[in-house]
């Protein structure tokens, strides 16, 4: 008899919802989902919406130990900063959402895999790399509210600097920026993250200039309904990457 197909999922938020409806609609095949999250509460209501194998699990350790083919991280940076090491020893292949967290953690375990999230052309962005990239700059544009400002009428810089500084200031809202410097290192990626009251969509406009051409790269997403921190985009990337790693 063949063994389970399992997914782990840490965090039941936003980004888990979408991943678990994805399951359902068997855009994504596996035998079970097991959920962890610190509100169980939480774990509790999402298994309540659906209608195939769910198992909500105490802790870090248990879900580990329910053998899952991928585990998901759609949490936090704390969370897998506070579980990498469990994690990675467990030989079980993971997908980071919080990629911020690896600017410190690394990426250099086969088992670590993280999506293009809110952005694309990651793969024409590597091969650029191998020949050297002369500079990369990311600007974005977010609606007041998502950043935590109240300017109504004209644009506002809240942040100029580099991808990890940008990440770390923002944990919910630039994992794009850690996205790009994990994909184009060891190139620093300079970020300016705008204020802007006159657009509804997360805005993300990156430039690359290397030794054979230039890049420009846009993307204007609709932030998810449920977290506007976040764009619906990041959730799909998550899930495509995760029936890729299953199907393999």
């Amino acid at each position: 008899m063949a063994k389970p197909k399992r997914v782990g999922l840490i965090g039941a938020g936003a980004i888990g919802t979408v991943l678990a409806e994805a399951i359902q609609r068997e855009l994504i095949i596996c035998d079970e989902l097991v959920i962890y999250d610190t509100d169980l509460q939480r774990a509790q209501t999402l298994k309540n919406k659906l209608q195939f194998p769910i198992k909500i699990v105490a802790n870090i350790d248990t879900l580990i130990a329910q053998k899952p083919k991928v585990i998901v991280e759609a949490a936090s940076q704390q969370a897998i900063t506070e579980y990498f090491d469990k994690l990675l020893t467990s030989n079980i292949d993971i997908i980071v959402m919080s990629t911020g967290a690896l600017l410190n953690l690394g990426t250099g375990s086969p088992h670590i895999h993280f999506p293009s999230g809110a952005i694309g052309g990651l793969d024409a962005l590597s091969s650029a790399t191998l020949a050297g990239i002369d500079e990369i700059t990311l600007t974005t544009h977010k609606p007041p509210k998502t950043l935590g400002q109240n300017n109504t009428q004209e644009e506002l810089i809240i942040y100029e600097g580099y991808a990890k500084e940008a990440a770390q200031r923002f944990p919910k809202e630039m994992n794009v920026a850690a996205t790009l410097a994990l994909t184009v290192k060891p190139a620093k990626v300079k970020v300016q993250v705008i204020s802007d009251p006159k657009i509804k969509r997360n805005t993300h406009k990156i430039n690359i200039k290397w030794p054979y051409g230039e890049m420009q790269l846009q993307f204007a997403n609709e932030p998810h309904p449920d977290n506007p921190h976040t764009s619906a985009l990041a959730a799909w990337s998550a899930i495509n990457l995760l029936k890729n790693l299953l199907e393999t």
